[in-house]
């Protein structure tokens, strides 16, 4: 069976871990959205590794990875990845395929999103900066620059032309940039020679794959809460990483995709502006930052912290139709006296179960929180849920019970093998 993982929070919630665990099951591992906005990282024997465009399945060998025609791609920083990897001793050679619809990331996006980043003043959206809005907005307006595209080495044909004319555009909108088209193009047309064999049409390879009866893993960036269209809007990611955006994002149909796992952290994070009903400003949000070791994996940026928040996972479950979820970093509570579950939240003279649509409102509501008792014992390395601390075995069927999902998986540390799996609630 085919399997969707995403994030069913705001991101950064080990999905890289999950990912890379559950390859062995598959033949294909497909990217369906984003850009190398995205960190996933992996610790296999040891050793890191962060991913921000290829697939986590890359690290075993045999298994084919796409890079979908929803994915926005920046050459040079897939140049740097797949450099890294090779240094590394992953042979990416022949297993790593992009699809010719998706856009390319051009110097003029990374300009333009800075510039609209310092534009927004206190109400900034938290973006890397790496181009990666700019390019979807290109894309939606019917301007942007696709991977086949580049495969035109005629001097007067449409990608100069498009390339020429983007440019100029651009530098109006700037001010004070000398940025040469020129140049762009010659730097597009040697991106091309080491691109050309990497780039197909990735929706028929899937497609044939399918039909010759090999599993595919359909891997999703960021999270449902940074969702363009059904995230906290306007602080969120500019693609689908809900898991309807599989379908578009790769050229499938929705009915290929199979069961959805939703993975979720035992707590809650969130990098960049915007709500967060849960987060811990205090003592205890600098702990679970520093103990779990939250800081972004593309950025390197502090990740806001706070308690497990199930309106939030109740969302993503109905929003994703997820039929499980694996729950992370469950060892980086250990230790602590008690904790907090939110169930519902408080807004005026309301008490909401539902997280509302409106950013006016969530950002006004408070949570309620259930509380519950901590545990002492290690839980680091455990991968028997039978052999976890009795109050953290009731702490994750809280977690089930309030989020109205079953976990699946539940990761004990950062190594591939410190994770339980749950037969019972298989995602296969």
């Amino acid at each position: 069976m085919n399997l969707c993982v995403l994030g069913a929070q705001w991101g950064d919630e080990g999905k890289g871990k999950i990912v890379d665990l559950l390859t062995p099951r598959f033949s294909l591992v497909a990217r369906y959205q984003g850009g190398h906005n995205a960190g996933h990282t992996v610790y296999v024997k040891g050793r890191k590794f962060v991913l921000h465009l290829i697939p986590s399945g890359i690290l075993h060998p045999g298994v084919v990875c796409i890079i979908g025609n929803g994915v926005v791609v920046d050459p040079t920083a897939l140049f740097a990845e797949f450099d890294e990897l090779i240094g590394m001793g992953v042979d990416v050679a022949g297993r790593l395929f992009i699809s010719d619809k998706a856009h390319v990331i051009l110097p003029y996006h990374r300009e333009l999103d800075v510039l609209a980043e310092a534009r927004r003043g206190e109400q900034k959206i938290g973006t890397t900066s790496r181009g990666i809005g700019p390019a979807y907005e290109d894309k939606i307006g019917r301007r942007g620059i696709r991977m086949g595209d580049l495969a035109d080495a005629s001097a007067d044909g449409p990608l100069s032309i498009a390339v020429q004319h983007n440019v100029d555009a651009r530098n109006r909108l700037v001010g004070n940039s000398d940025m040469k088209w020129q140049e762009v193009l010659a730097d597009l047309r040697r991106a091309w020679v080491r691109l050309r064999p990497l780039v197909i049409d990735t929706s028929l390879h899937l497609h044939q794959a399918i039909t010759a009866g090999s599993a595919v893993m359909f891997e999703g960036a960021q999270g449902t809460l940074l969702d363009i269209d059904h995230g906290t809007y306007p602080y969120v990611t500019s693609s689908n990483a809900t898991a309807g955006g599989a379908a578009t994002g790769l050229g499938v149909g929705p009915g290929v995709i199979g069961n959805v796992l939703g993975v979720a952290k035992a707590y809650t994070t969130r990098v960049g502006g915007g709500p967060l009903p849960t987060e811990l400003l205090g003592e205890m949000g600098e702990r679970l930052r520093e103990t779990g070791m939250e800081y972004g994996a593309s950025t390197g940026r502090p990740r806001r912290c706070g308690w497990f928040d199930a309106v939030a996972v109740r969302y993503a479950a109905r929003v994703n139709g997820l039929h499980s979820i694996a729950i992370t970093k469950l060892d980086v509570l250990d230790g602590i006296n008690e904790l907090e579950i939110c169930t519902a939240y408080r807004c005026g003279n309301q008490t909401l179960t539902e997280m509302p649509s409106d950013l006016a409102q969530l950002s006004l509501c408070e949570p309620l929180y259930e509380t519950v008792p901590g545990w002492s014992e290690p839980t680091k390395g455990v991968v028997e849920f039978d052999r976890l601390p009795e109050n953290a075995r009731r702490y994750i069927r809280r977690l089930e019970e309030t989020s109205g999902v079953p976990a699946s998986i539940i990761s004990t540390g950062s190594d591939r093998d410190h994770t339980i799996l749950r037969p019972e609630f298989s995602p296969f």
